[in-house]
């Protein structure tokens, strides 16, 4: 595990190391599904694990390209999903800590986001409903009216300050009705605690643009001359530091419990994985991101980059993470499972996705033809969105489902590795690739495409997971850690 030290010196109240010996309680807040684990303190193992889908979409009848979910519906799978958990050992989380989306954003009213009245658990008040990262009503024209943000990072649609933007000119009434603004995890943070108002760490808030990683400061001069509300803006506190105590006791958790300000899904999952700086996380799963830490002196650019391939993302003690996300991965092969199920539907006969997914895996184990070439770029790049894919030298001796089926994931691995290029790596000084995501999990083409693609030994095992990741950054914070009064 790569350790790190965390701590805010303004702060008061040693944790007992007494509490070492109970268990931590990790929280990830995703897109489609909350997941809860339950990690114990000495062993660093986790005892227990629990995971529901949300099914808090919320369909879009404007035609403006909205994405939102329901936060009431959010929020009950969250109780849900702890209540799954063993209550005697609910009763000896020593603290809780949470992840999830960086991108989206959350309005709430101060003091009135929340309801506690049915015992040990909240529901939801007064809120918003999440918009979340994938919210697409900020167009290009938009953007580009937008002021430039005194960041290395672009804006994108999704992003919590370019979604404030839209309403500002869109429906500014809106805003009028809230007070506080932060991500889902957020929320939940200054829920648990009984917050007046949102603390964010500079892993989410890099998320929402306008955020300088360097001095860890919202571009509050650029935002305030667009009339940007600045009062939305959360409190920016460090990454690895503790929000507050919980302010009730929460299905069995006792009232008193240190709460860690929330972290960023991403950061929490190479932290679960990632043993040894000169380790690569490759994770594959419906899309794809390959990973190495920066050197501690590392300074990220003086303004955005919008046409790398590579960005860097704050981690932990103003770290930085070198990172090419792609936006596609296992939702490649999920797409060409799809057209296959619907062709054969077609034609009168079925078989489901996982027979069909199995069945192709297994005939093109032993295909090792390189000449068909498949760009499975078919949601484009954030750096280049106009990359679509595509399909070529084809010819009548390399079209069996094998062939197509070893192409394609042969394909995904080029996209990641022209993204982030080997030399890229060794330059960096890394020394081996963890492989993770459930793509790479159950594929073993995969895999031996990975193994093809990168001179350094590839090891696995190891899964990439927000949920547990975040817990193992509170333990590691809990050998020296304080607590915010």
């Amino acid at each position: 595990m790569a350790h790190f030290t965390f701590g805010w010196n303004y702060s008061v109240g040693l944790v007992s190391l007494a509490a070492m010996s109970a268990y931590i309680l990790g929280l990830d807040l995703g897109t489609t599904s909350v997941k809860a684990v339950l990690l114990e303190t000495v062993s660093r193992t986790v005892v227990a694990i629990q995971s529901l889908p949300t099914s808090s979409d919320i369909i879009d009848q404007s035609g403006k390209k909205a994405k939102e979910q329901d936060t009431g519906r959010i929020i009950d799978t969250v109780n849900r999903c702890i209540g799954l958990l063993p209550r005697d050992k609910l009763q000896h989380v020593s603290s809780i800590g949470l992840s999830g989306q960086m991108h989206g954003v959350l309005f709430w009213k101060e003091k009135r986001g929340c309801d506690w009245s049915k015992r040990d658990f909240f529901t939801a008040r007064d809120t918003s409903q999440l918009i979340t990262w994938q919210d697409g009503r900020c167009s290009s024209n938009f953007l580009s009216s937008l002021p430039n943000p005194g960041s290395h990072l672009s804006v994108a649609t999704g992003f919590g300050c370019a979604t404030i933007f839209w309403y500002m000119r869109n429906r500014p009434e809106f805003l009028e009705d809230f007070t506080v603004a932060g991500t889902i995890q957020d929320y939940v943070v200054s829920m648990l605690c009984g917050l007046d108002g949102c603390v964010m760490t500079p892993q989410n808030a890099a998320g929402w643009g306008y955020f300088n990683t360097s001095t860890n400061q919202w571009n509050t001069d650029i935002l305030k001359g667009a009339g940007f509300p600045l009062g939305l803006l959360p409190q920016c506190v460090p990454s690895g530091c503790w929000a507050g105590q919980t302010c009730s006791d929460w299905h069995g958790i006792p009232a008193g419990t240190p709460v860690g300000a929330a972290l960023g899904d991403f950061q929490c999952s190479v932290y679960s994985c990632m043993s040894a700086r000169t380790d690569a996380v490759l994770n594959i799963s419906t899309s794809a991101q390959l990973t190495f830490a920066l050197p501690a002196d590392f300074k990220p650019p003086d303004s955005p980059q919008p046409a790398s391939s590579i960005s860097y993302v704050p981690y932990f003690e103003d770290s930085y993470l070198a990172v090419a996300a792609s936006l596609n991965g296992g939702n490649a092969l999920a797409t060409f499972v799809e057209m296959l199920t619907s062709w054969m539907k077609e034609l009168g006969a079925e078989m489901s996705d996982s027979c069909l997914y199995e069945k192709l895996i297994n005939c093109s184990l032993n295909q090792e033809t390189r000449e068909l070439s498949v760009s499975p770029t078919l949601l484009g790049e954030r750096h280049d969105p106009l990359c679509l894919g595509q399909v070529t030298n084809i010819s009548p001796t390399n079209l069996s489902l094998g062939h197509v089926t070893r192409a394609l994931c042969r394909g995904v691995l080029h996209n990641i590795t022209s993204m982030m290029p080997a030399d890229r790596l060794q330059q960096a000084g890394v020394c081996r690739i963890v492989g993770s995501g459930s793509a790479i999990a159950r594929n073993e083409v995969l895999r031996q495409e990975v193994e093809k693609a990168f001179p350094q030994p590839v090891v696995y095992g190891q899964n990439a997971d927000s949920a547990v990741g975040v817990a193992m950054v509170l333990c590691d914070l809990m050998r020296d850690a304080y607590i915010i009064k």
